[in-house]
């Protein structure tokens, strides 16, 4: 049992039959078919040779499908990562260099080690740091970044940087110098693309063709692209004219072998591999679980993070760079009826045949048909209506995204998912410093007590029953004392005071001593402490503490025995007030 739990393949292979071969082998043709022309964009984005993309694309595939748990997710390079990898490589070598190329190996295997430590520690809570206002964020502002990156592909002028600001003022300074060849490429390309995105399927269903049919089609139509610029620039001699073309690229697979180890280099690429490890888990994570729920599968995050390590550790054994799981391929792997991770295999297959037999016709390739292939892909990450939704559902969360969204354009994708997670942070410690108290009471004819602020309830005077709606942490403990005393303090009748517990999981050792100090302070003003629906964990914690022992009213199962309780102890007093109604307000 535990081997199957770290080796995912033992269980689903025993169930392969020719049905699951079959579907597996339909949805790999169309995913290598798609997969071919974006990694060899996405190479580029990162700053590396065009096949270092096809390389990330084949030992990855097979180590998510030994070890992944996602029967529809496509591992592989993809935009976000491609970016974040061009931004940390960027700064400890020139693009084009042997030292960029390793550089780019060893983060990738710094990467893969993080997550496979990450999931046998079993730490696969540590994706829920980045909320998804933050990743939405992060995500829409990357997006614009490489779209805007890619200018300069589109019209033959050289772009550098990788924050807008220096992108926009690079393409200004060099607009003069365009070559027209190359923008009519990347126009007819983008076209082409865009056209065969919105509108081919509906074009082709309108001459009868078969639904699926259509949609291999239309999954090919990037393929059908790249051969028709690349017969263009054969024909016309585009790259006699100033068009930027892949070049030559090497016929085969690289030997497998380890990146060379620098102390230096792997100290600068720590902090550039956790954050491209977290970030592209949590892409990963939602995309699997997402396509899990319509099949009613389970994914086990812990699992995945040693999947997509194990990926990333042989995309840097096999000269690659990271990876992860993409989000428009996992989609047309799920659509194209993928029922096993092996379907990623045999996708590993079909573009180890592309690297050996189709990389001496990518010479003619024009690389402006290879930046029109990333604009449309990114394009679609972008959404603004992020900001609009939490700004009218919570201003912290709109704080949040607008940070990441802001910090990323104008600083980088590393600055912008660091501001993203501190400001999440900063919002939860603001909020949970201040948890929601409510002065409860009675609904009448019931057992049942709510805010007195918003039902008719019957409250007590001479009792304070206060519930605290978070658990008591060193960072609310303060604000809990202040609460109480200014309460008691506003009420000079009060003799006992009860905590409604109902929604506190926790109690800290700063909160047990603010405790203490309430139950001090109210002692020294005449006024008994109660405590009701303690949950268990709680008081467990609670047991055998001298806060129990010293407490001057008692813990109650529910809040109308404690209620019942201050009424006994107030009929041996000389004079008991009869309650009264308090009328909600609004």
């Amino acid at each position: 049992m535990q081997l199957k739990t770290y080796f995912p393949i033992l269980g689903w292979g025993r169930r392969y039959n020719r049905q699951t071969l079959t579907s597996d082998l339909v949805a790999a043709v169309i995913v290598t078919i798609m997969l071919i022309p974006q990694s060899l964009a996405y190479a580029l984005l990162a700053g590396l040779p065009p096949e270092v993309g096809l390389y990330a694309s084949v030992l990855p595939l097979v180590a998510y499908a030994v070890f992944g748990t996602s029967s529809a997710l496509a591992v592989g390079p993809v935009a976000v990562v491609s970016l974040m990898t061009a931004a940390a490589v960027g700064k400890l070598a020139a693009e084009g260099t042997a030292d960029y190329a390793s550089a780019a190996i060893l983060l990738a295997l710094l990467s893969g080690a993080m997550l496979t430590v990450m999931g046998l520690f079993r730490l696969g809570f540590i994706a829920n740091f980045l909320s998804h206002p933050v990743i939405s964020g992060f995500i829409t502002a990357s997006g614009i970044i490489i779209a805007t990156s890619q200018v300069g592909g589109l019209l033959g002028i050289k772009t550098e940087g990788h924050a807008l600001p220096d992108l926009v003022m690079s393409i200004a300074a060099n607009i003069g110098t365009i070559n027209w060849y190359t923008a009519a490429v990347g126009a007819v390309a983008l076209g082409l693309l865009l056209w065969i995105r919105l509108d081919l399927k509906n074009w082709l269903n309108r001459f009868g063709l078969p639904k699926g049919v259509a949609t291999i089609i239309v999954r090919a139509g990037p393929v059908v692209v790249v051969f028709l610029t690349m017969a263009w620039s054969a024909l016309f001699d585009l790259g006699g004219k100033g068009v930027a073309l892949v070049g030559q690229v090497p016929q085969g697979l690289p030997m497998l072998s380890l990146p060379s180890f620098n102390l230096d280099t792997m100290q600068a690429l720590l902090l550039p591999a956790l954050i491209i490890s977290v970030v592209g888990f949590v892409e990963s994570i939602s995309v699997a679980q997402t396509l899990a729920a319509k099949r009613r599968e389970r994914i086990d995050p812990n699992q995945e993070l040693i999947g997509l390590g194990a990926s990333n550790l042989a995309a840097a054994i096999g000269g690659g760079y990271p990876v992860t799981g993409g989000f428009a391929r996992s989609v047309v792997n799920f659509d194209a009826g993928a029922a096993t991770p092996a379907a990623g295999a045999f996708t590993a297959i079909g573009i180890a045949g592309a690297t050996l037999l189709l990389t001496p016709f990518l010479a003619l390739l024009p690389k402006a048909t290879l930046a029109a292939t990333i604009v449309l892909a990114v394009l679609t990450l972008v959404d603004f209506s992020i900001l609009k939704r939490a700004w009218a559902y919570s201003k912290a969360d709109f704080a949040a995204v607008a940070a990441t969204l802001a910090g990323t354009l104008l600083l980088g994708v590393e600055v912008g998912i660091s501001l993203g997670v501190a400001t999440s942070i900063l919002v939860f410690l603001y909020r949970s410093s201040q948890p929601h108290a409510a002065v409860v009471g009675r609904v009448p004819g019931t057992e049942h007590y709510r805010n007195v602020k918003r039902h008719k309830v019957d409250t007590v005077p001479g009792v304070l029953s206060i519930r605290i709606d978070e658990s008591l942490y060193f960072a609310n403990a303060r604000y809990l004392e202040d609460l109480i005393q200014a309460q008691v303090a506003a009420d000079p009748e009060v003799k006992d005071v009860v905590l409604m517990c109902s929604a506190v999981n926790s109690i800290d050792m700063s909160a047990l001593e603010s405790l203490e100090a309430i139950q001090q302070h109210l002692g020294d003003m005449g006024v008994r402490l109660h405590l009701s629906e303690v949950k268990g964990p709680v008081m467990d914690r609670l047991t055998g503490t001298e806060f129990l022992h010293h407490l001057s009213g008692g813990v109650h199962l529910s809040q109308h025995q404690a209620m019942a309780a201050t009424a006994a102890l107030r009929l041996a007093e000389p004079t008991h007030p009869a309650p009264v109604l308090r009328e909600a307000m609004t």
